[in-house]
């Protein structure tokens, strides 16, 4: 073996020092020394790609080098980012190659566990980079669908893919979106979800910047509006931008049912947000402050219930709600068939106690029941866990100030939202700033008439997406 080529195995293997699963092999009768790591390394592959080839005969470089799955290494450095990518590099006469040799780890793709639909694609994104990017170019069989790999994480070295098709992209936001990412100095992302956080305009804000899913189909179609979108490898969830606030109470299913079905489930939504953020405090600011606003025939029920409860009405609904959160919070941790029992069960029977008990009264379970379930019909799970953790703000409000509390709570939201930008755009679009169309769209599903060509096929222009 060349003395140059010598010294780089030797900086390689010294590079890789205490790494147990590290394999040094020496091929017999021959100076070809092979190295990769046990732990990535696909045994088949291994044997196919890397020593029959050597074992036939090609144990010189020149040979080596006419291999089209061998790829040259320049140096220790290249041979060590080489190995932990899963390849394995060989050593030969006075040379490097590296080649691919990676078990693939991953899943099949499944149905997608958070975003379910009951009619649309049931096919979800998984962790592997390379099955996520073929899910969407299955779909998108266009030459306009452009691909920029970025790595992020001194430490994990995390593969990111940022996906755009030309021509409908912000160039704008893609400069900016690529600047932030190169200049991100992390040791680690594993998840797309935790890579958005470190992309985001206002760091401490409770609301997700940028829209992820699970859901190619989604995906797609925010790259057919002219969004940018982002995978990064590891992760099951691909996210978008910008992203707007109303964008998280758009379902896949709207698309695919009828525009009023999907209308209606739209509005549906919107309507179980304020719900959710509200319904609580509007409970603990009328039997309070303001008895007045409560129907005679329903006043004496409610003195009635409240009657044995030793709490005000605030420390109540938190006892309750943090209960509710606890129960929630168990269903997600333990198995499935567990956390489903420990859910309806626990909350039937802490619930029914808590009344006999004289802990609560039973209006208020209907009330914390029912801001719970609304905010599950919420279908983006980090929006749903942002508006759970509001309610506790608009419940403490509502405690101190009644009404005006209240009232001071949707203010302060509104000032929020409308102050957030997502990469520079405005993050309550097309709200604020405000947009006929757009603004219709955002809130109704709307029916979409085809225009078709002369040839007789439709055109996709007009055409809205999910």
């Amino acid at each position: 073996m060349d003395p140059k080529t010598s010294a780089m195995l030797q900086e390689t293997t010294a590079l890789l020092a205490n790494c147990a699963d590290l394999v040094r092999r020496r091929e017999a009768e021959s100076d070809v020394e092979v190295l990769y790591f046990q732990s990535l390394a696909d045994p088949k592959r291994l044997h196919d790609v890397v020593m029959t080839p050597l074992a036939e005969g090609a144990a010189d470089a020149s040979s080596v080098r006419e291999q089209p799955h061998y790829r040259r290494v320049t140096n220790a450095e290249a041979a060590v980012d080489a190995l932990l990518r899963g390849e394995a590099v060989v050593f030969v006469s006075d040379s490097a190659f590296s080649a691919e040799i990676a078990a693939p780890v991953s899943r099949n793709v499944q149905p997608p566990e958070q975003e379910t639909v009951i009619t649309g694609p049931m096919d979800g994104f998984t962790e592997s980079l390379n099955t996520n990017l073929g899910l969407i170019r299955k779909r998108v069989k266009s030459r306009q669908l452009k691909n920029v790999s970025v790595t992020v994480g001194s430490l994990s070295k995390t593969a990111v893919n940022i996906l755009y098709i030309e021509g409908l992209a912000d160039n704008r936001l893609l400069n900016e979106l690529l600047r932030r990412m190169n200049g991100l100095d992390k040791r680690a992302v594993f998840d797309g979800n935790m890579l958005t956080q470190y992309l985001s305009d206002d760091i401490y804000s409770v609301f997700p910047p940028f829209l992820t899913s699970e859901r190619p189909d989604v995906i797609v179609s925010k790259l057919t509006e002219g969004k940018i979108v982002g995978l990064v490898d590891g992760s099951p969830h691909a996210f978008s931008l910008p992203s707007t606030f109303l964008e998280f109470f758009s379902s896949a299913e709207d698309y695919y049912q009828r525009w009023a079905v999907g209308t209606a489930l739209r509005v549906l939504r919107i309507i179980a947000f304020a719900i959710s953020v509200s319904f609580t405090a509007i409970y603990v600011a009328v039997t309070t402050f303001h008895y007045e606003m409560i129907p005679q025939s329903l006043l004496l029920t409610l003195a009635e219930s409240r009657s044995r409860v030793p709490f005000p009405p605030l420390y109540e609904a938190m006892i309750m709600e943090v209960t509710i959160e606890l129960l929630r919070e168990a269903g997600a941790r333990l198995p499935t068939k567990i956390g489903q029992t420990i859910g309806i069960v626990g909350g039937i029977v802490i619930g029914q106690a808590a009344v006999d008990a004289g802990f609560t009264s039973n209006i208020l379970i209907i009330a914390v029941a029912l801001s719970a379930i609304a905010s599950f019909v919420i279908p983006s799970y980090v929006m749903s866990a942002s508006i759970r953790l509001i309610r506790f703000g608009m419940i403490l409000l509502a405690g101190i100030w009644g009404n005006l509390g209240i009232a001071m709570g949707v203010a302060l939201l509104v000032i929020h939202l409308g102050g957030l930008t997502n990469l520079g755009a405005p993050y309550l679009a097309p709200l604020a700033p405000s947009s006929g169309r757009d603004l219709l769209k955002a809130f109704f599903r709307l029916p979409q008439r085809p225009r078709w060509s002369r040839r007789g096929k439709p055109s996709a222009e007009g055409n809205d997406s999910a």
